[in-house]
């Protein structure tokens, strides 16, 4: 049961090989999209706003951020993808030991 032969390589199996390509390239898209949406949706305008004490209404601000949500939502996917590389070449090293 716990025997070893020096002597046999042992081939990987077709879902290892199959997830050695799809998940490195799936994080790389996911980066590569992620820098896209964020890059196209950069605004630089910046709200201003000014105390009005007579107007009778509430101001509601935009969560505070100087970047756009699609921004914000890019930045996300991006890293998210560098995630996802990032565990794909820890199991990778982990593998090969």
């Amino acid at each position: 049961m716990g025997e070893h032969k020096l002597g046999e390589h042992s081939t990987p199996k077709p879902g290892r090989r199959v997830s050695a390509v799809v998940v490195p390239l799936l994080g790389l898209i996911a980066v590569v999209a992620g820098v896209i949406v964020a890059w196209s949706n950069l605004e630089t305008n910046v709200g201003w706003f000014a105390y009005a004490p007579l107007s009778n209404e509430v101001f509601v601000g935009d969560n505070g951020s100087f970047i756009s949500k699609e921004t914000q939502l890019g930045l996300g996917i991006a890293g998210i993808g560098l995630l996802l590389l990032a565990f794909w070449a820890g199991l990778a090293m982990g593998r090969r030991r």
